[in-house]
């Protein structure tokens, strides 16, 4: 699944979610959180496997439930303390969506031996024949029915964020006035 994707997945299941819940939407900071998470998975182990090379692949230590489930219990126990756990909340939502939508791919073409990056290192992980670097994933998109069922997940999903007003983008304002105005 491309970035966009993964955040798209995130957002329609945490907003259904959270309104569903609260009957609002997502606040800024839990958006953001959320967006976070649903990148987290990459932004590990893609850069250590391709440009540091000390990971196996790009699906490997952070996309694994072995590391997954005791850095949230982690952040949570720290969350608690500090008065954060809607964003830890948040941020587990996205990265546990990263991780479904990645495994949705092989679960629809029946191939599970995919599916070992849940459990690296107690499995060995699935070395893709494609070159690793973002370069060429992007040169290498090609119009396929997943590629454009994310495409248009992504455009539906643009829609549902305007209608919940955009959230995340206040915060986001706040940020860059503060590095405009450093005082």
């Amino acid at each position: 699944m491309w970035p966009g994707g993964h955040l798209a997945f995130g957002y329609v299941l945490y907003s259904l979610g959270t309104r569903a819940r609260t009957r609002a939407p997502p606040t800024d900071l839990n958006a953001l959180a959320l967006a976070v998470g649903t990148q987290f998975p990459d932004l590990v182990d893609k850069p250590l496997a391709w440009w540091v090379g000390i990971l196996p692949g790009g699906r490997t230590l952070a996309h694994s439930l072995v590391v997954m489930l005791p850095l949230l219990a982690v952040l949570a126990l720290l969350a608690r303390r500090v008065g954060h756990t809607p964003q830890v909340t948040a941020f587990g939502i996205g990265y546990g969506s990263h991780l479904v939508g990645d495994a949705l791919g092989p679960l629809l073409v029946g191939s599970y031996s995919e599916l070992a990056f849940f459990l690296w290192p107690l499995t060995p992980t699935v070395i893709y024949d494609s070159e690793p670097s973002f370069v060429w994933h992007f040169a290498s998109i090609s119009l396929t029915p997943m590629f454009i069922a994310e495409l248009g997940l992504g455009i539906g999903v643009v829609g549902l964020w305007l209608v919940d007003g955009s959230p995340g983008i206040g915060t986001l304002r706040k940020l860059v006035r503060r590095d405009e105005n450093p005082k």
